[in-house]
Formats: structure tokens, C-alpha cells, sequence
């Protein structure tokens, strides 16, 4: 048996174009490089503004997103969790503007957070407005 053999399906776009993963450790460690990340949180402006993984970014319309990427940059989209669409519609996006480098954090937010990562917002935790 070969070591693939287990390995899950791979998540797809509804329309299903296979999407680049990218696990929470190999995230971790490409943050902590200090490297050209662009980490994008597609959620609401509301649901950024209460918690994101520190260094994110989120923009309010794919306009916005189209403008402040380039489509050379390193790009990881995250939403809240693994059955979050937004974040695969702003991945599919990307890939279909010409944007190359970009992965999917499936995780999400929930998985960062359960893991003890720090966070960012109004409601993370540490943070003056959480209590």
C-alpha cells in the first residue's frame, strides 16, 4: 500500500477546481519566517474586526482584494472553519484572475484558535474589549 493511499480527497470549488492546501503548522511557520505572506480573511468586516489571526487582511469587495494583491504574491485565504464557503469563492476568485500562489488554510479561525495560536480582535483573548 502506498503511502497516498490515505490521504483524503482534496477540497474542491463548487465548481470543483482542486484547491492548494495549507495546514495550520506549515502557516505557523511561514508567519513566524517573517516572509511576504499575504494572509486574507474572507469573512465580514464584523467577524474580522472580533478575531483574526494576527498580520490578516480583509478586504469588503473583490475589487478591493484585486487591488491590494499582486498577482505574484504568496496568498493564504481563511475563513472561520472547514465548512466555510468564503473562503474557497475568494480563493476561486484569485485563481481565476490569474493569482497562482494562493492556498487555503481549511482550518480556519476555529482551528488557529483551538490550538492555542494567538489572535487579533475585539474578542480575542487578552484584548481589553473582551472583558
Amino acid at each position: 500500500m502506498d503511502k497516498d493511499s490515505h490521504r483524503p480527497e482534496p477540497h474542491r470549488t463548487p465548481d470543483g477546481v482542486v484547491v492548494r492546501e495549507i495546514s495550520r503548522d506549515e502557516l505557523r511557520e511561514e508567519l513566524a519566517g517573517g516572509g511576504d505572506l499575504k494572509l486574507v480573511m474572507a469573512s465580514s468586516a464584523f467577524g474580522f474586526r472580533v478575531k483574526h489571526i494576527p498580520g490578516s487582511l480583509n478586504f469588503r469587495t473583490p475589487d478591493q482584494t484585486f487591488a491590494a494583491l499582486d498577482p505574484k504574491d504568496n496568498i493564504v485565504v481563511y475563513c472561520s472553519n472547514a465548512d466555510c464557503s468564503a473562503s474557497l469563492s475568494t480563493y476561486k476568485k484569485l485563481k481565476d484572475r490569474g493569482y497562482h500562489n494562493v492556498r487555503h488554510y481549511t482550518g480556519g479561525l476555529i482551528d488557529w484558535e483551538a490550538a492555542g495560536l494567538p489572535l487579533e480582535g475585539d474578542w480575542a483573548e487578552g484584548n481589553d474589549a473582551s472583558s
